[in-house]
C-alpha cells in the first residue's frame, strides 16, 4: 500500500490574514512540502497541471526534476498529465528524462482535466475530449514500448520511422494511472491496458466512484489482466488535523468556506460527511480512510491532498508530521493485514523491471 500527497497548486489567498502568496513563494512551498513527505517517510508526491489562474503548477516534469535532486526514495508522480492537450511524443520524452534523472522514481496519471478552456488554448476541441484521451495514449503507450514507430491518426500529424529519445530506463515504461471523476470510459481505457485507475473521489458522493471502480474491475478481469480483487486502484482524500478534533474544525473552517475548489458550496458538515474530506484528529483521519476498503476493495494507493485553500505552509508542515508519524503507519499495517496475499502492491519500477526480467527469460 503507498501513502502520499497531492498538490492542486492553487494560488489562494489566507482567509485568516487576507495575504496571498506570490507565485515563487507557492512554488517554493511545493517543493519543500515534497521534501518534507519525503523525510516523513510518505511513499508518493504528485502534483496537478494547470495552464490558468489560480493554479501555478503548468510544468510538472519541471517541478518533479528539480524535486527529485533534493529528495532521497519518494516516488513523483503527477496527480493529472493532460493526455488531451499535451502531445503524445512529448509527454513520452519528458517522462523518460524524469525517470533517467529520478532513478526510476516515476510513474504518471494521465486525465482530461477539469478547465473546459485549456481545450482551445492547446488547439483542441473540448468535443473531442475522450476519443483524445483514447488516441493520444494509444500512441503513448507505443512509444515507450516500441523503439522505432509507424503511426497515424485523427489528431496529429503522422509519424514515420520515428524514435523518441531518451528510452525508458531500463526499457521499461513509467507506470500510468488513468485518473477520472466522471467517465466510465477512462476506466474502461485503465482496464483495457492493465494500467492503474485512479479515483479522485474528493467532491462528489461516494457511490459514484463506487461504480467506476467496479466497472474497471469487471472490465480488468474481462481482458485477462487477473481477477477483479487485483487491478490497481488509487483514491484520494482530504484531511486536516490537530490533537482534537474540536480544534481541527474551527481551524480548518475558514479555509474551507474560501476554498476555489468547494468554497461557498455545501457546509463543512455535509461536505465531511458525503466525501472523503476528514476534519478531525489522527485517529479519525485512521478511521475514515480504513473505512474506503469497505467500498472500494483491497486498492494499492491512498493519496490526500494537504496544501490547498490558502493553507500557511508551517500549517501543511504541521500535517506533514501527524501524518508520518501518528496516522500512515497504522494506516500501513492495518491494510496490509487486511489485503490477501493474492492482491499485488502498487508498480514501482524496480517491481516492473523483475517482471519484465522474468517474461524475458527462456
Amino acid at each position: 500500500m503507498q501513502f502520499g500527497i497531492f498538490t492542486v497548486g492553487d494560488l489562494t489567498a489566507d482567509p485568516t490574514t487576507g495575504r496571498t502568496p506570490t507565485e515563487a513563494e507557492r512554488i517554493k512551498a511545493m517543493v519543500a512540502i515534497a521534501q518534507k513527505a519525503d523525510e516523513v517517510g510518505l511513499d508518493v508526491f504528485a502534483t496537478g497541471e494547470h495552464h490558468n489562474p489560480p493554479f501555478v503548477p503548468s510544468s510538472p516534469t519541471t517541478m518533479l526534476g528539480y524535486i527529485a535532486a533534493r529528495t532521497e526514495r519518494i516516488l513523483l508522480s503527477t496527480a493529472t498529465t493532460l493526455i488531451t492537450t499535451n502531445d503524445p511524443v512529448k509527454i513520452a520524452e519528458d517522462f523518460a528524462m524524469l525517470q533517467h534523472l529520478a532513478d526510476g522514481r516515476v510513474d504518471l496519471m494521465l486525465g482530461r482535466g477539469n478547465t473546459g478552456p485549456v481545450y482551445p488554448w492547446f488547439g483542441k476541441d473540448i468535443r473531442e475530449g475522450i476519443p483524445l484521451a483514447i488516441e493520444n495514449y494509444a500512441l503513448l503507450h507505443r512509444l515507450w514500448r516500441e523503439d522505432v514507430v509507424n503511426w497515424e491518426g485523427r489528431f496529429r500529424t503522422p509519424l514515420q520511422a520515428f524514435t523518441s529519445t531518451p528510452r525508458p530506463l531500463d526499457g521499461v515504461a513509467p507506470f500510468v494511472w488513468h485518473g477520472s471523476i466522471r467517465s466510465p470510459e477512462i476506466a474502461e481505457q485503465a482496464a483495457y491496458y492493465g494500467d492503474g485507475f485512479f479515483a479522485n473521489n474528493i467532491f462528489w458522493p461516494r457511490d459514484h466512484f463506487v461504480r467506476l471502480v467496479d466497472l474497471y474491475r469487471r472490465r480488468f478481469e474481462h481482458y485477462g489482466h487477473g481477477a477483479a480483487d487485483q487491478a490497481i486502484v488509487g483514491l484520494g482524500g482530504q484531511v486536516f488535523m490537530r490533537k482534537n478534533s474540536q480544534d481541527a474544525v474551527r481551524e480548518f473552517r475558514p479555509y474551507f468556506d474560501n476554498a476555489p475548489v468547494y468554497g461557498h458550496g455545501p457546509s463543512l458538515e455535509d461536505f465531511t460527511e458525503q466525501t472523503p474530506l476528514t476534519v478531525g484528529s489522527p485517529q479519525e483521519v485512521i478511521d475514515k480512510t480504513l473505512s474506503f476498503r469497505e467500498s472500494f476493495g483491497d486498492y494499492q494507493r491512498q493519496l490526500f491532498l494537504m496544501d490547498h485553500a490558502g493553507l500557511p505552509l508551517k500549517t501543511v508542515l504541521e500535517q506533514l508530521d501527524l501524518l508520518g508519524e501518528q496516522v500512515v503507519p497504522v494506516l500501513r499495517r492495518e491494510f496490509d493485514a487486511r489485503r490477501p496475499a493474492h492482491v499485488p502492491e502498487a508498480p514501482t519500477h524496480a517491481s516492473l523491471l523483475a517482471s519484465n526480467r522474468v517474461e524475458v527469460l527462456p
